[in-house]
């Protein structure tokens, strides 16, 4: 199966399976939602009724804004203007290929996102496999009979992840980059360098994520429970289809480009209040729900890609999931 085709049919499976990407922004949105009213209480207390009140009401107030920053405590450290719009993409973008370290609330809400996937992401494979409907009973089984199979993969992923940013992205950014370029008296010349080992980390990085997802997709479709074997059945997929597995992977990752190049395009800037206040936030919904449309088709088509090439279509070695009872409960009753 070529990349294209693999594509072409994970967009049919995701637009096949409305009802998942809409519980996905749902729980999204719930996860993210202790902290909103978090932030939005301290901003609220902070202005009480004064007239200082109506102007943030109105408009932005940068002189507030800072105060408010200097004052604050937890979530309200994170209240800057670099949460507006596009620039909350570029802020984020930066501090990951920089390794910055983020605020304690922060990096406790990523923790509690990546294990909200963990669990749902067994649900999702399972379904895209299948090709059916798997209803609320079935897709919640496969999250359950997955969610500690996959903790025990991201231990895995976290020791990879761990070693490319603190050792490989340490030497690469501090060690050779000032051995390289102390001696350099042209700026560009510097900055050529440093884009060009930011292509270095960002190639180990998508092959990581690659062996990775497809540890992800061969667990699901072959129901295997060990994720060392997995991840090693990932790696020799990746190595033997090497280029169809990368081409996927770039033609997936240009879409989630583009849903970025328009947010960036339309996102309106700070400063308007009323309406055009709530424009922004209907705008920052729809982004988020394209980027979350974009994830999941990541997991669709590397999963046709998988299934075209190893296995035949809408195949899955383990029996639908029943809920409340999984594939393991009924193999130990029948033993």
């Amino acid at each position: 199966m070529t990349a294209s085709r693999a594509i072409g049919d994970g967009i049919r499976r995701v637009n096949r399976a409305p009802a998942v990407l809409f519980g996905v922004f749902v729980a999204t949105l719930l996860l993210a939602l202790p902290l909103g009213l978090t932030l939005g209480g301290m901003i609220r207390e902070d202005l009480g009724a004064s007239l200082m009140a109506d102007s943030a009401a109105s408009s932005i107030n940068y002189d507030w804004w800072q105060e408010f920053r200097e004052r604050a405590r937890g979530i309200g450290t994170t209240f800057s203007p670099e949460i507006i719009g596009f620039a909350a993409v570029l802020s984020n973008l930066s501090a990951f290929v920089d390794n910055q370290r983020r605020a304690v609330v922060i990096a406790g809400a990523g923790t509690a996102y990546v294990l909200l996937w963990m669990f749902l992401a067994g649900g999702i494979l399972d379904r895209y496999a299948r090709g059916a409907p798997t209803r609320t009973r079935g897709f919640f089984a496969a999250c359950g009979v997955f969610f500690f199979r996959f903790l025990r993969l991201g231990i895995l992923a976290w020791i990879a992840y761990y070693v490319l940013f603190r050792w490989v992205h340490g030497w690469l950014f501090d060690d050779l980059l000032e051995w390289a370029t102390k001696n350099m008296t042209v700026e560009r010349s510097a900055f050529v360098f440093r884009v060009v080992l930011y292509l270095l980390f960002g190639v180990l990085l998508i092959a990581v994520n690659i062996v990775f997802d497809y540890a992800k997709v061969r667990a699901v479709v072959e129901d295997r429970r060990s994720m060392i074997g997995a991840l090693l059945a990932g790696a020799r997929f990746v190595g033997r289809h090497a280029g169809r597995a990368t081409v996927l992977y770039l033609l997936d990752g240009v879409l989630f480009v583009l849903v970025v190049a328009i947010y960036g395009f339309v996102a309106p800037g700070a400063g308007a209040g009323g309406i055009w206040m709530w424009l922004t936030f209907l705008l920052g919904q729809l982004y988020l729900l394209a980027r979350l449309w974009v994830k999941l088709l990541f997991y669709a088509s590397e999963t046709s890609l998988f299934q075209g090439e190893l296995a035949h279509a809408e195949y899955v070695a383990a029996p639908e999931p029943v809920w409340p009872e999984s594939p393991a409960a009924e193999a130990i009753q029948t033993s």
